[in-house]
């Protein structure tokens, strides 16, 4: 018998406004790592710049203290996709592609968003997947659609990047998000029939983060030794990129921008 679809929870227009503003703070986040990111920054400083901005703004970095993460973004450089430690002694190198994702808790609602961004001048061929990759986010929002299935977003996805020659990384996935980072459901960023949450209908008020991780080797990842930072199998480059959206009448409303 196949699993039914989680349980999703849609929000009051109370919750919304206050998901909003902990978007509008992780955009904020993303508006200072764009301008401070060059070569010879460490990602322990944007770290500390990333924190600050967070409880200047009178909310928590949600990251911090996760499952004991001990920083309150995720630096990911090159070929690692996601949940790099920040540290002093990671400097920032012309040419490096990186990916930051941070997340905030306002008044006890989340948001979590994450860019990546390249440093100095990078190569053509890192510029097209952090292209692809931003476009691939933003065909599956173009696909979030009331009363239709969530699988169709997952194939939006998919198609783009491969449609590209890239590939959409398997073992991460999209959540859904509100009082806890993670919720359900569990969102694929690509097509799994056998995956119950893929047949999940999408209704206004439901909240998630799409967040697809596209390779340029292959989808297959692996754990370094620290136990968070992942790595693309083959030492490929990766890039991330994630919103967190709200289900409307008329689509997908972005609650992690300016």
């Amino acid at each position: 018998m196949k699993r039914r679809p989680a349980q999703v929870k849609c929000r009051t227009a109370e919750q919304i406004k206050l998901m909003r503003e902990a978007g509008r703070l992780v955009a904020l986040v993303h508006a200072h790592m764009r301008e401070a990111i060059k070569p010879g920054v460490t990602t322990a400083e944007l770290d500390t710049l990333a924190e600050s901005v967070i409880r200047k703004n009178g909310a928590i970095p949600s990251f911090k203290g996760y499952y004991g993460f001990p920083a309150s973004i995720c630096a990911s450089i090159n070929d690692e996709l996601v949940h790099g430690i920040p540290r002093p002694d990671r400097v920032l190198q012309e040419g490096d592609i990186v990916s930051i994702d941070t997340g905030t808790i306002y008044k006890g609602w989340q948001g979590d968003g994450a860019w990546s961004y390249p440093v100095g001048q990078i190569s053509d061929a890192a510029q097209r997947l952090l292209d692809v990759t931003k476009d691939a986010l933003y065909k599956g929002i173009a696909a979030v659609e009331a009363n239709k299935p969530m699988m169709q977003v997952s194939a939006a996805i998919q198609q783009y990047v491969e449609n590209h020659g890239l590939a959409v990384v398997r073992e991460y996935t999209g959540h859904g998000i509100g009082r806890e980072m993670h919720e359900p459901p569990e969102i694929l960023h690509y097509v799994n029939m056998a995956h119950a949450d893929s047949y999940l209908v999408l209704q206004p008020g439901m909240t998630f983060a799409i967040e697809p991780m596209v390779n340029m080797g292959t989808w297959r990842t692996r754990v370094l030794a620290d136990g968070w930072t992942v790595v693309t199998a083959d030492g490929a480059l990766s890039a991330h990129f994630e919103h967190t959206l709200l289900v409307t009448e008329n689509g997908a409303d972005i609650l992690t921008r300016l």
